[in-house]
């Protein structure tokens, strides 16, 4: 028993044709829209780029671009398919392809599920990136004289300024790094000598952070140095100063700051999909109706459609079957090239009399 099945006149199938023909161009401006998304999420990403510690946050931007591009295609081709289908003459050209195109339908919706998932799920990996990228970028934020580094410290003040944040957990990683260029030290000093010496590592560590890290909420001026010394400000505990330094890690900042983006272009994704779904489903009726005309010379007939020929169990049988006489197809031509291989290697025996 077909699965889906539905009778069509004349009249149905040229309504269904023509609001195809609608979806398809709808679905081409839905390509468009994916497309853009990856676009803008590709760029977004590449802004801070200097902070991440590898490429692989751009396979979602990049797998957007694709989809973009080849939904734009393939409605641009299947709405080409509903028009001509109104006349029986030009859509006769079409009806080879059409199995084959539907086919490929078929894998490129799995593929566009594929990617809103995995929009949903990068968070993982692109937590890791952050992580790592903001690490390296702060310890090159004192390198404002080396080539190829020098501009790390406005990407890293920008950052915090822009998003409210300070070092890559919190405010207490700028004490773990030195983050303060030797060329601003007075190497003659005492303080300077014994902070030195007094680290493993020879580097001048101290419980300050930049200014990028300032709240300008705060109610009095910013305490960027001795931030956990109490008595040397007045009236000040750091451990309740909530509105001096921002206290939320640039990490967190910018992960939800994606991962906020994605969530959203993945719902967006999941909904072009739905519609992509319909217009696949609305494709297959058109073409099994007009196949299925009993008299081609007479359109005003009646026909049917149907998704599957057979019931779903029936197809999933089928389907199984046929891979099966596919193995073992490839295992008779195997066995046989084998044979002759063994065949071919024996050579007569060749005796002499003396």
């Amino acid at each position: 028993m077909a699965l889906l099945k539905v009778k069509f006149n004349q009249k149905k199938r040229v309504k269904l044709a023509q609001g195809l023909w609608l979806m398809n161009w709808f679905s081409v401006f839905a390509g468009i829209l994916v497309f853009s998304m990856g676009l803008f999420l590709k760029i977004e990403l590449r802004k801070r780029s200097e902070v991440m510690d590898n490429s692989e946050s751009h396979f979602v931007p990049n797998s957007l671009i694709l989809m973009g591009i080849l939904s734009c295609a393939f409605n641009g081709f299947a709405g080409k398919i509903c028009y001509d289908s109104l006349d029986p003459a030009k859509f006769a050209k079409w009806k080879p392809l059409l199995k084959p195109y539907l086919a490929l339908c078929c894998v490129f919706n799995m593929l566009l599920f594929f990617v809103a998932l995995i929009c949903f799920l990068m968070r993982g990996s692109l937590d890791s990136t952050l992580a790592q990228g903001l690490k390296n970028g702060m310890k090159f934020y004192r390198d404002t004289d080396t080539p190829g580094r020098c501009f790390m410290k406005k990407t890293i003040d920008m950052l915090q300024i822009e998003f409210k944040c300070c070092g890559n957990n919190g405010y207490k990683d700028w004490f773990e790094i030195q983050w303060i260029s030797n060329r601003y030290l007075d190497f003659s000093s005492k303080e300077v000598k014994d902070r030195i010496k007094s680290n493993v590592d020879g580097r001048y560590l101290v419980d300050g952070v930049p200014f990028s890290c300032c709240n300008p909420s705060s109610p009095r001026p910013c305490i960027q140095y001795q931030v956990t010394n109490n008595s040397a400000h007045y009236s000040y505990d750091y451990q309740t100063e909530e509105l001096n330094l921002w206290r939320r890690g640039c990490r967190e900042a910018l992960l939800n700051y994606y991962s906020g983006m994605m969530s959203s272009m993945g719902a967006v994704i999941l909904l072009v999909w739905l519609f992509e779904m319909s217009v696949m489903v609305g494709l297959r009726l058109l073409h099994t109706s007009l196949e299925s005309i009993a008299n081609p010379e007479d359109p005003e007939c009646e026909s049917e459609g149907w998704i599957l020929e057979n019931s779903l169990k029936d197809t999933f049988k089928s389907a199984l079957e046929n891979l099966k006489k596919l193995g073992k197809f490839n295992q008779v031509e195997a066995g046989a090239e084998g044979a002759e291989g063994e065949e071919g290697g024996k050579t007569p025996a060749i005796t002499t009399v003396s």
